[in-house]
């Protein structure tokens, strides 16, 4: 088999293998080896496995499915899956697999176009391709027109004549570049081409080119018609050219006319000729990313001759540097300015294609679940004045991605090192896994315990746009996510030495109410351990309860690591640090000969640093423990941190170092993402976070340390399903754990991580809580960094109560210019306060985002003598 020859060359093991038991991601190709490589190896990398290549339209079968008209599943018999390193299998499946994903190669290089189109239409899974889409990518006449209104997008002066032009284009916007002759029939039309023709070749609209091009346009024509060439200077020939071609149009097809952009002579006027004249042709492969933003992966050229055309297939690829380089051009500052433009095009270019997407209806796209992923975009290097340019000659949906994969795949890889690091797929695998995650998950009926406070509004627009079913249980029957679920269970649950009892009270309330649940989960400190022995009588799948019970009670966890030596080593004990509860002031004179001071002194069942404060000897020991006691003895004194589980103590260890947050997802007891951010030092004697960055700027071994030590301490105490937030000290010894929150991060890391990452911890614990493992890259990359700020309302009342200052928050915030994350709804001060709200900026690196973070809080006002940003920002340089 052709096919088969083709995954042997690329150094691929292939091994047959049969009776494969089903999983739950399938991410299925059809199509050449050749074309999809560089997504066929990351995705073997990303998700195991479940990258499956199919090599004939007869290993694929769709089948009705049920309670969705005119829509059908689509299974998978037989694949190659792919797996790291290049090991490949040839798998049988018995039963079939479900694709959560599809991607078909429709063009005439595939060889199987009409099998794949009626597979691709009207699937119930996810589709990152279909004819109906193609077609329009194909047209030369309708891209050219869409790209050549985009600001930033440079295209070759274009003539076109059409008997009817395709739909699309049909009352449009007149495009600057672009003139569209609309003929009234075949016969009788010389007169009007030739006029046409003679404004065009005259006209300041070509520039410096001195050949124009003349080609038909249309799906039809894809791939099988000459390109012919003519002198701009001989008119008559470009008629004779037009008139010719125009026999053969049918409707919705034209016969364009194109200024052949001159190549750049490289290097520039003024500077010595290296060699021979060469033209540079630029690929460039761009992914629709979290949010649907278009995303830049890769840049990928060819060089040839300067008198003849460069294609494909007809040259090596090579990076941008390597081929600018070779035609003469390596001042550095140009090479990256040229490479900006081409990002900006290239984003522009998939930006523009996304927006006419969604104005089509679902037959316009071939199925509900039809979106365009990827984008190739085949640029020539033209000089426009003295500046060197990208111009935009044409989108395809594969040459591009096969290219990349040439470079990646091939013999050049090993020597490119960092350029080709990142693979020109790696966006869209990820974007494959995110939507497999979407489709499994769409129609889920889930039970959460707690609906937390206006922080976690997100969670009911993110369900809704999930397409989750919630059903919440909650004790304030007034609150506002009351409204946005499916069943609304009032229920208090704030008296948690009651949680069993309660957990089987809740039992019966689910059953008499006939809910058939997937999953039952709490993003909320408070009902955690509620939620475990609820999804035990129920029979969900969750963490043990007595696991959360270990984890939920700080100095329980500490003190069970410290009795865990191992093996396996390194044990959990050396992260654990030495504590001792109070529950009595008797305690408390215990715990100061037991416990190294300072030490650091909180509630067992506290969360947000409530009532954490630094302790240096036995006085402030007795009266910091009086002082909480007195303080804060239950629910009514502080809702939501957890005093509904008593006041008790600890006494801790203080250890000396940086503090950092790890989020884990876990899965069965394995590992599938861990993601480390850093926290600026705290207002002593207090913790009250101040700032933090994500991703860390800890060296990769001490991040490594980080996750490995989390990791850990969760499997130590028996987490082995969902997803955590761990905060950890990196000390002069490695690691050592502050606490474990069996649940997913607070604060902004769900936002950030999504932002910053593309994967969402919502929906990974909603996945984990239906006993699904989430769709998750194995490596994900992070696309720029975040620096935030912690608002407090004792120090920063008057900007928080003026409504200009909080008016310009909000805009800033919808201007992109800072992210803006709500963190309590009412401006009450208070000795024990938790953050109001967050306030970060992005950039390319951390020294980027905290200057802009410093400039802003100093403009707002954030910035005070009391309150000092950039010492709180000092660790990020």
């Amino acid at each position: 088999m052709e096919a088969a020859e083709q995954l042997r060359s690329q150094d691929a093991s292939l091994f047959h293998r049969s009776g494969r038991p089903e999983a739950e991601v399938t991410l299925c190709i059809l199509g050449s080896p050749s074309t999809f490589l560089s997504l066929l190896l990351e995705g073997g990398v990303q998700s195991p496995g479940n990258m499956l290549l199919c090599l004939s339209p007869a290993w694929l079968m769709k089948v009705a499915a049920p309670g969705q008209e005119g829509e059908a599943s689509l299974l998978v018999s037989k694949a190659v899956s792919f797996y790291p390193g290049g090991l490949t299998f040839l798998d049988d499946f018995v039963p079939p697999r479900h694709a959560t994903y599809f991607l078909a190669g429709l063009g005439p290089e595939s060889g199987h176009g009409r099998e794949a189109a009626e597979l691709a239409r009207n699937l119930t899974c996810p589709t990152g391709a279909s004819a109906e889409l193609a077609r329009l990518l194909e047209d030369r006449l309708l891209t050219r027109w869409l790209l050549s209104q985009q600001t930033g997008v440079v295209v070759p002066a274009t003539l076109a004549f059409t008997y009817r032009p395709p739909g699309l284009l049909r009352g449009g916007d007149t495009s600057p570049g672009l003139r569209l002759v609309e003929l009234s029939g075949k016969e009788g039309q010389e007169t009007l081409v030739k006029e046409e023709i003679e404004a065009f070749v005259h006209s300041e609209a070509l520039g410096e080119a001195s050949q124009v091009a003349v080609r038909l346009s249309g799906w039809r024509w894809r791939g099988q018609q000459a390109l012919r060439l003519h002198l701009r200077v001989e008119p008559s020939a470009v008629v004779n050219t037009v008139l010719a071609l125009l026999e053969k149009l049918e409707e919705e097809e034209s016969v364009l006319v194109e200024a052949m952009c001159p190549p750049a002579r490289l290097p520039l006027p003024g500077s010595p000729a290296p060699g021979p004249e060469l033209a540079v042709r630029i690929c460039a492969v761009v992914c629709r990313i979290q949010g649907d933003r278009p995303l830049l992966s890769k840049v990928v050229c060819g060089v040839g001759r300067g008198d003849q055309l460069v294609r494909h297939h007809n040259t090596l690829p090579r990076t941008l540097e390597v081929a600018l380089a070779q035609c003469g051009l390596e001042e550095a500052a140009q090479v990256a300015l040229l490479g900006q433009r081409i990002k900006e095009a290239a984003e522009a270019a998939l930006a523009a294609v996304l927006a006419l997407e969604a104005g089509l209806s679902v037959e316009q796209r071939g199925g509900r679940q039809v979106h365009i992923d990827f984008l190739g975009v085949d640029f020539v290097l033209t000089v426009a004045g003295r500046t060197l340019t990208p111009a935009v000659l044409k989108l395809n949906s594969g040459l591009c991605l096969e290219t990349c994969g040439a470079l990646e795949g091939l013999w050049a890889a090993p020597r490119l090192g960092r350029s080709v690091k990142e693979a020109a797929a790696a966006p869209l695998v990820e974007t494959m896994l995110r939507r497999s995650g979407r489709h499994l998950m769409e129609g889920k009926q889930l039970l959460v315990i707690g609906a937390g406070g206006v922080s976690k509004k997100f969670v009911w627009e993110a369900a809704r746009d999930y397409g989750l079913k919630l059903h919440l249980v909650e004790s304030d029957p007034n609150h506002f996510a009351s409204q946005l679920v499916q069943t609304f269970i009032h229920f208090d649950v704030t008296e948690h030495r009651r949680d069993e009892e309660n957990a089987q009270q809740l039992a019966e309330l689910v059953r008499a109410r006939n809910l058939k649940l997937d999953g039952c989960f709490s993003f909320w400190d408070d009902c955690l351990v509620l939620t475990a022995l609820l999804c035990r009588e129920l029979g969900l799948p969750c963490s043990p309860p007595a696991a959360m019970c270990l984890a939920k009670q700080k100095s329980r966890t500490q003190l069970h690591l410290l009795r865990c030596p191992g093996p396996p080593w390194p044990a959990t004990s050396l992260h654990a640090v030495a504590c001792c509860p109070l529950e009595s002031e008797a305690d408390v004179e215990k715990a100061i000969d037991q416990v190294p001071l300072p030490g650091v002194m909180k509630l067992e069942f506290g969360s947000g640093a409530v009532g954490v404060q630094l302790v240096k000897d036995g006085p402030q020991c007795h009266e910091h423990f009086s002082r909480i006691l007195h303080d804060l003895q239950g629910e009514a004194d502080h809702p939501g941190i957890g005093l509904g589980w008593g006041n008790a103590m600890l006494l801790m260890e203080f250890v000396e170092g940086t503090e950092h947050d790890v989020d884990l997802v876990v899965f069965g007891g394995r590992l599938l993402a861990a993601f480390v951010s850093d926290n600026g030092p705290t207002r002593l004697p207090g913790f009250t976070e101040t700032a933090a960055c994500m991703p860390t700027g800890l060296a990769p071994e001490q991040e490594a340390q980080l996750v490995q030590a989390a990791f850990r301490c969760c499997l130590g105490c028996g987490l082995l399903d969902g997803v955590f937030n761990v905060e950890l000290k990196m000390t002069g010894a490695g690691p050592k754990l502050i606490e474990i929150n069996p649940r997913m991060g607070g604060f902004y890391l769900r936002d950030w991580i999504l932002e910053i990452y593309g994967v969402d911890l919502l929906l990974a614990s909603a996945m984990v809580a239906c006993g699904l493992q989430p769709a998750l890259p194995a490596h994900p990359r992070a696309r720029g960094y975040l620096v935030g700020i912690m608002c407090l309302v004792s120090q920063h009342i008057e900007m928080l109560s003026s409504p200009s200052s909080r008016e310009t928050l909000q805009a800033l915030h919808d201007q992109g210019l800072l992210r803006l994350n709500l963190l309590e709804e009412a401006l009450i001060p208070g000795q024990y306060e938790e953050p109001y709200c967050n306030v970060a900026c992005a950039g390319s690196s951390p020294a980027e985002a905290r200057l802009r973070l410093l400039g802003i809080c100093q403009g707002l006002g954030i910035d005070r003598p009391n309150y000092p940003v950039a010492h709180f920002l000092s660790h990020f340089k």
